[in-house]
């Protein structure tokens, strides 16, 4: 598989615009502004029929359907997933060590 790549919010604007004029085809988008498949074209129009066109500017991986990325979360969500991060991080810090324990236990006492 390749490498993903981000293409600039005003590319995707510029390429939606050229292709609701009518004068471009796909192809011609493509080789013009270095886009791998045409099925990322068809993404953008689909984005600009909807109206999503907050969608632009998100980068790779960060394509929510409604809208809101992390940076859009209110303070009383944002700690409550630094809680749920910290609780996982000291249980798994709690397993590791007990691991740590049992197998420092069982290689020290063979000496």
């Amino acid at each position: 598989m390749g490498k993903k790549v981000h293409y600039p919010e005003e590319v995707k604007k510029k390429v939606v615009q050229l292709k609701l004029e009518g004068n471009h085809s796909n192809q011609e988008l493509m080789d013009m502004f270095g886009i791998k498949n045409k099925s990322q074209i068809k993404t953008w129009m689909k984005w600009f029929r909807n109206g999503e066109n907050h969608r632009f500017a998100q980068p790779i991986g960060k394509q929510y359907s409604n809208g809101l990325g992390p940076e859009d979360d209110n303070e009383v969500t944002l700690l409550k997933k630094k809680v749920a991060y910290y609780e996982m991080r000291e249980e798994l810090l709690g397993k590791y060590q007990e691991i740590e324990r049992k197998w420092f236990r069982k290689y020290s006492s063979k000496s």
